[in-house]
């Protein structure tokens, strides 16, 4: 497991118990990605490919009441979270990473991911999700392209040269890989979302929440913190982006489905 991915893991292990608290975007591109899903029959077995603390599956058992689910996640914390029945179904758990899941070929029919891809490497998830759907099996995915938090990079332009979001996968990367494992596309939904936020405080926070921090404050791989003139200056050129509504948050999410 990369470095990068290990900081995320132990990020999302120590917000479990917020987590639902404070999952507002994750919530709304979950019920995105499910309006975007094509005409498909009921799938006999779900996998929730990177679950959190379980919102997919309660969206998906709604969709198909009857269909197994299980429930995968690489933070043992979020497993934990999960009901053990959620919306009348019993729900199965694994702990593992979604670029070497413990499960033999063929054996779903649906494989659904929220906001995962962005913490690996498309060409490996992409190999795996085609490695485990059994034809004509399904893969819908939500994930975040470079777009995401261009306030934030336009704050820290000519402060420091430091990397403070994640790097995000452009769409036509992610499809060449999705293509490359011997998936055919049949959605590709590029959707813009922007949050408002009254101040820089909650602002920063659903950053963090979200788990796409890299050190902001900080800054990435930085042996000490951002100066207090550094600081003041990315503040102020965070209020400079403020509209009517609040300071704005883009997210360019990416909702993709493929099939085998």
């Amino acid at each position: 497991m990369s470095t990068q991915k290990t900081q995320v893991r132990r990020a999302f292990s120590r917000s479990a118990d917020s987590y639902d608290a404070t999952a507002t975007v994750q919530r709304e591109i979950a019920g995105r990605l499910l309006a975007a899903l094509p005409p498909v029959s009921k799938p006999q077995r779900t996998l929730d490919a990177g679950c959190g603390t379980g919102h997919g599956l309660s969206l998906l058992k709604q969709r198909w009441p009857d269909s197994e689910l299980m429930a995968l996640d690489f933070a043992l914390p979020m497993l934990a979270k999960i009901q053990n029945d959620v919306a009348g179904l019993h729900v199965q758990r694994c702990c593992a990473d979604v670029e070497a899941m413990p499960f033999a070929a063929a054996s779903f029919d649906l494989l659904w991911s929220n906001l995962t891809l962005q913490w690996c490497d498309p060409s490996r998830f992409g190999t795996e999700a085609a490695r485990l759907l059994r034809p004509p099996g399904l893969l819908a995915f939500s994930t975040l392209g470079p777009g995401t938090f261009v306030e934030l990079r336009r704050a820290f332009a000519g402060i420091d040269s430091y990397q403070h979001t994640t790097q995000f996968n452009h769409a036509d990367d992610i499809v060449a890989a999705i293509a490359g494992a011997g998936l055919r596309l049949t959605v590709l939904h590029q959707e813009t979302l922007i949050r408002h936020h009254p101040d820089i405080r909650q602002l920063l926070a659903e950053v963090r929440d979200i788990g796409a921090s890299r050190g902001i404050g900080g800054g990435s791989r930085r042996s000490g913190l951002m100066g207090r003139v550094a600081w003041r200056r990315f503040e102020a050129a965070i209020e400079a982006q403020r509209r009517p509504a609040g300071l704005p948050l883009t997210y360019e999410t990416l909702l993709i489905c493929a099939e085998k």
